[in-house]
């Protein structure tokens, strides 16, 4: 878990990351830096984003970012795991969280 974008960048860097949930309304970007740092780094790893503000432009944003799935705030926890097991599914063909 990290707050920043930097601090991702050092848990990632550390860890074996399957999956990144990101919070679109965290620190001053809007943790749309976190999604671009991964995307130059690591841009075959999945995430998942958090918003509290489901507009047409957050889902372009998050479509540009081949964000794998956008889930509104407040987070509805039966709705994330069904969004982590349709990305396991389909990325690593797993049936972990089935």
């Amino acid at each position: 878990m990290a707050e920043k974008a930097d601090e991702f960048v050092n848990v990632i860097s550390r860890r074996r990351i399957h999956t990144a949930i990101v919070d679109r309304d965290g620190e001053k970007s809007g943790g749309i830096a976190t999604v671009r740092i991964i995307r130059l780094t690591y841009p075959l790893l999945p995430c998942i984003m958090l918003t509290g503000e489901m507009s047409q432009a957050v889902l372009s944003e998050a479509l540009q970012l081949d964000v794998f799935s956008v889930i509104g705030k407040p987070v509805d926890m039966v709705v994330l795991q069904k969004q982590l097991h349709r990305l396991f599914v389909k990325i690593y063909d797993s049936d972990i969280f089935g």
